[in-house]
């Protein structure tokens, strides 16, 4: 059986060279990408399914469009999955990114003009939280919080007072480049004191939270956004939870406000991802996500690199490079890749250098977790990374390291029951 259906071949020969590639690259490589994962083979199938060809502007029971009755019920097995496994009143399974997600929520509680508390993007935030050049920082008033300087954690004092001093509308908890827990009674707290909507973008930890090793946030806002992949692992898309009372002017602002028709396919796929992530099989799966952050992090520390925070509570870790080896998180992201071990380079708080430079790179342990490697795997990893970034001259020490790699993914196969040879 091969992936790379043999009608794909016939009907576009670049595009089956691509896809060959792309899955030949995900095999032979470590894939440490804090955002990625590998989705399970069901999840793959469905989001490659019948639904494709199927349109349906609206909601179950209000569709726009005849012969919608089969993916009326899709969509509503979706979303009471999503409600199940999360604890959540409401769910809204249509938006097809992060950045929409919350983007469905601003529409639902703000107008053009309204001030929203967010953890600044070089603190740890996310572009659709407030960034100049996103419709977030041309529409709002944003008002930016961060961290503490000595600890790199953030600064619940400063987001109280200037919640006190500037009466948001509306504060976001969340981040996309944070190792720590995140205290959603506190933002909970702070909101309800100065009468603000807390939302919480959970989109990088969603699957721990599903998984039960990380604190739910669910509870504590009035809204609660996350993708559906990364840690989730299941479809590219998005998710929308919120409480009952906001519901109806939630559904609204996603459609006909931002979005016209779902992605059918897509919404099968994160439906199959919310039946896994309620299984005890996931559970043992998240809870070896943070055992082989926290392994790769002490791996990482006794080859004398520096950790943001000096660890990790979830699956992502943020290494200094700079400060640790000397080398930009630009320059390591290009070096690793040589090794086929895939990073990104990322701003660290009160970085120095520009974000597309960064004095750092980000970590995280979702994919190759998902692959089978163990916490034992994780110190063999960590010796790769270096013996790149000790010697980013030497040309022999990257395929070394490259070498380890090989041989460590091809102890853990991804889809094994696709096979080779590869056309290209």
């Amino acid at each position: 059986m091969n992936l790379m259906d043999a009608r794909i071949q016939q009907a576009d020969p670049e595009m089956y060279d691509l896809l060959c590639r792309e899955m030949k690259r995900q095999r032979e490589g470590v894939e440490l990408i804090a955002s990625e994962n590998f989705v399970p083979r069901s999840v793959l199938e469905a989001q490659g399914s019948i639904f494709t060809n199927k349109y349906a502007e609206g909601y179950p029971h209000k569709k726009y469009y005849g012969g919608c009755e089969v993916v009326e019920a899709a969509e509503e097995l979706a979303c009471q999955r999503a409600c199940e496994l999360f604890g959540a009143e409401h769910a809204n399974v249509q938006p097809h990114s992060g950045t929409q997600a919350n983007m469905g929520v601003f529409f639902t509680v703000l107008q053009p003009g309204d001030s929203m508390l967010a953890m600044s993007l070089d603190q740890g935030g996310h572009l659709s939280h407030g960034h100049p050049l996103n419709f977030t920082g041309k529409w709002y008033d944003i008002i930016a919080y961060g961290l503490q300087k000595d600890t790199e954690t953030i600064d619940y004092d400063q987001v109280e007072a200037l919640a006190k001093e500037r009466r948001p509308k509306l504060i976001v908890a969340g981040a996309s480049a944070y190792p720590r827990f995140i205290d959603f009674e506190r933002f909970e707290a702070i909101a309800k004191e100065v009468g603000a909507y807390l939302m919480v973008d959970m989109a990088h930890i969603a699957g721990l939270v599903a998984g039960k090793v990380h604190p739910n946030p669910v509870p504590h806002a009035d809204f609660v956004t996350t993708t559906t992949h990364k840690t989730l692992r299941g479809a590219r898309g998005a998710l929308i939870l919120c409480r009952e009372k906001y519901a109806k002017d939630l559904d609204r602002a996603v459609f006909p406000g931002m979005q016209g028709g779902p992605l059918l396919h897509a919404m099968a796929g994160k439906s199959v991802s919310f039946r896994l992530a309620m299984t005890e099989d996931f559970r043992k799966y998240a809870a070896s996500v943070v055992a082989n952050a926290k392994a790769l992090g002490e791996a990482l520390k006794e080859r004398g690199y520096r950790l943001i925070t000096g660890g990790t509570d979830n699956h992502m870790l943020l290494v200094d490079c700079k400060s640790s080896r000397a080398v930009t998180g630009k320059e390591a992201e290009k070096l690793l890749d040589r090794a086929n071990i895939t990073v990104n380079k990322n701003m660290i708080p009160f970085d120095t250098e520009k974000p597309l430079v960064t004095s750092g790179f980000r970590l995280g342990t979702g994919a190759v977790t998902s692959r089978g490697m163990t916490e034992a795997d994780m110190s063999w990893i960590a010796e790769a990374i270096d013996m790149v970034l000790s010697s980013p001259a030497e040309d022999a020490r990257i395929e070394e390291a490259r070498q380890k790699i090989l041989a460590l993914s091809a102890e853990y196969p991804l889809y094994p029951e696709f096979t080779e040879p590869w056309p290209c």
